[in-house]
């Protein structure tokens, strides 16, 4: 069984549309949707936004549904001036950005006892989304990267700079890295992909509101098509 979520309807509704044989069960006043895309067993759930929501949602994956493994489709702002509205991130690691320790010894970023705090998406799904993105016919480049994970919606120069330069982040969002340390500890492969909505600065609230909902679709048509090579 393959786990889908995002945070929003927009980021989830598409893939609904093509599921066959569907059946909702409501866990946590979450609306898990279990079906068929392609022949293949999957579960698509909106978790709603941030970490907690994010979190949770992927534990019950994990022990309700047995997931196998984990993708997290959604929209991002872009931190690297190389990645423009609309491009496509994979991530080949994702970390909790407002996790801060630093007063009392850590780098930004750093979980206290644990061994890992930057968690390193699953090798075999970052190159089904690659290739998957050649076979779809986007339009978009895509890129590989960090992102990065926190409660609160960046949306100023400044702290996409510090993201940036500290953390080398290349995209910011609310729940990718929180479902990647939920599936780190429960030991399932997982993978974050996201479509860029904005540049994450002070024209945010503009370019947000324009292209969120194209960028959304284009990522899920990058997973569609992931689902029908899976």
């Amino acid at each position: 069984m393959l786990g889908i979520i995002g945070a929003m309807d927009v980021e989830v509704d598409g893939l609904k549309n093509e599921m066959k044989y569907t059946h909702i069960k409501t866990i946590a006043g979450m609306n898990f949707c279990q079906g068929q895309i392609g022949g293949k067993d999957v579960v698509a759930v909106k978790c709603g936004v941030g970490k907690v929501n994010a979190a949770m949602c992927t534990q019950i994956l994990a022990d309700v549904f047995m997931a196998d493994a984990v993708i997290n489709t959604g929209v991002a702002g872009s931190l690297n001036d190389d990645i423009d509205i609309c491009d496509i991130v994979v991530s080949n690691v994702a970390q909790e950005h407002d996790m801060d320790v630093t007063v009392l010894g850590y780098e930004r970023g750093i979980i206290p006892d644990m061994e890992i705090s930057i968690f390193e998406a699953d090798d075999r799904l970052r190159e089904l989304a690659k290739n998957s993105a050649k076979n779809a016919g986007l339009n978009v480049n895509i890129f590989e990267g960090k992102i990065v994970s926190g409660d609160r919606f960046i949306g100023t120069q400044q702290e996409k700079e510090i993201l940036r330069k500290n953390l080398g982040g290349d995209c910011a969002e609310m729940e990718g890295a929180a479902i990647a340390h939920v599936a780190y500890l429960n030991n399932i492969p997982f993978l974050l992909i996201r479509s860029i909505s904005d540049r994450a600065d002070g024209k945010v609230k503009i370019d947000y509101r324009t292209f969120e909902k194209k960028a959304a679709e284009n990522s899920v048509t990058l997973l569609n098509k992931m689902i029908e090579e899976y």
